[in-house]
């Protein structure tokens, strides 16, 4: 697959996928594992499986969606992509907080959020996160399809410092760390079936498929988890 770069402004760059179909995937990088270069687009394969048009942001400055270059990024990234019936947004630890993020600042049909943060003064994250004047996640945008994914392992305190809301689905693995959950995820073939009921506004068939993979589902009253 040949990304094509279509805005570069630094520490911000957005490449393009072209390709055919009704729906537009928005893919948020993480901060990436080498900390001396730009992080590299994540969740290629997935976001653009059966010729899908997919974005793919990826920031330098690993700003969480705080730097005054993202709204532009983003909507220098749709105006490139073209008209879509559906547009979907995914990303993993600050590519999701991006995702979330970006459903305010252009109509989307649902975000796939794996491992987000909901509170950044985590001492994981502080190298990044210190100067960042905004330390807590972003609200959901009311519109959208908000499906948030956690590992419980060394995730559950930032997974619960989510609220529960309507339109929202989030998704727990008690075994899985912050780091082995998108590995997981992808050992298990279900990132593109995932990306592809998003697309679809497809619940039944998601919550099918991360049932396959060991996941429970948030419940109400005090963020417990029940099998799905």
């Amino acid at each position: 697959m040949t990304l094509r770069l279509i805005h570069d402004h630094p520490p911000w760059q957005v490449h393009l996928a072209p390709g055919t179909g009704d729906a537009v995937v928005l893919a948020f990088a993480s901060i990436g594992h080498d900390p001396d270069r730009a992080p590299s687009p994540e969740f290629v394969a997935s976001a653009t499986a059966g010729n899908r048009r997919a974005l793919f942001f990826t920031d330098a400055a690993r700003s969480w969606g705080q730097h005054p270059g993202f709204a532009p990024a983003v909507a220098a990234g749709l105006a490139a992509a073209g008209p879509a019936m559906r547009r979907i947004a995914i990303g993993s630890s600050m590519g999701a907080v991006c995702a979330l993020r970006a459903a305010h600042l252009a109509p989307l049909d649902a975000v796939l959020a794996l491992g987000p943060q909901s509170r950044l003064d985590d001492p994981r994250w502080r190298h990044w996160t210190a100067r960042l004047a905004d330390t807590g996640a972003p609200p959901f945008a009311p519109a959208t399809w908000n499906v948030l994914f956690h590992g419980l392992a060394d995730d559950r305190d930032q997974a619960m410092g989510f609220p529960e809301a309507p339109g929202t689905d989030h998704i727990l693995y008690p075994g899985l760390t912050h780091s082995t959950l998108g590995p997981h995820l992808k050992a298990k073939g279900a990132l593109r079936g995932l990306i592809d009921a998003a697309c679809a506004g497809d619940r039944r068939r998601l919550l099918r498929i991360v049932a396959s993979t060991g996941a429970v589902q948030r419940r109400k009253s005090m963020g417990q988890a029940a099998i799905i």
